[in-house]
């Protein structure tokens, strides 16, 4: 049985401006932990090696890949957020969205008061609600 489940998101190059943003946004989010690659590392002197950071209580873990890849993130993996209200969810979608796309704009669909999916200027995909 695993003793933690925990998401994990890879850039390459971005993960503190990423970091930055989340936390600046999500009022009770907080870096946890971060350390970077050095002149001798693997990865690019600076970047990210290994991060967490957590946002309402759920850790992420993250850092900056060293190789870059042929792929990046993908809406099919979300980040899906259940707001306490109308200002936090117009707050969340302004800041996640600037310099971001908006897949779904903010609206009721039915399922939700209202509801938005963005992603993020980093390609984070976020699913914010106000159930």
């Amino acid at each position: 049985m695993p003793e933690q489940v925990t998401p994990f998101l890879m850039f390459t190059g971005d993960a503190e401006r990423a970091i930055e943003l989340y936390t600046s946004l999500f009022d009770d989010a907080q870096l946890v932990t971060l350390t970077r690659f050095g002149a001798d590392g693997t990865g690019v002197e600076g970047t990210v090696q290994q991060a967490t950071f957590s946002i309402a209580g759920q850790v992420f873990r993250c850092f900056d890949s060293p190789p870059v890849h042929a792929f990046g993130f993908t809406p099919s993996f979300s980040i899906f957020v259940d707001v306490a209200s109308a200002e936090e969810l117009d707050r969340l979608f302004a800041g996640l969205s600037d310099g971001g796309g908006v897949l779904m704009p903010l609206d009721d669909y039915g399922f939700s008061r209202r509801f938005g999916w963005v992603n993020d200027r980093f390609g984070v995909s976020w699913q914010l609600n106000l159930p």
